[in-house]
């Protein structure tokens, strides 16, 4: 079974809010998942990005494959992190 982190879509028409959800890569975008492990909101100034890190850490140590949407997320809240410390 091959798993994918990836984003399912939420909310109202031309409102979008989406979930980060650990799935099958056969299943719909909007349908069965395995996790839930957080959520985007890019309506929001600035975007909120919600992760839970070790449950993503652990997915991806188990062979889960980001989709490019959800790896640029990844990467965007390691950056926002890497500035709070600095």
């Amino acid at each position: 079974m091959a798993v994918k982190i990836r984003l399912r879509r939420m909310g109202a028409k031309k409102n979008p809010f989406y979930r980060i959800v650990v799935a099958d890569s056969r299943t719909a975008r909007n349908g069965r998942f395995i996790e839930e492990i957080g959520y985007y909101s890019p309506l929001t100034e600035p975007k909120t990005v919600k992760i839970d890190n070790e449950r993503a850490i652990n997915w991806l140590n188990n062979g889960a494959k980001p989709t490019d949407t959800v790896d640029r997320l990844f990467r965007e809240m390691v950056s926002m992190i890497n500035q709070r410390i600095v």
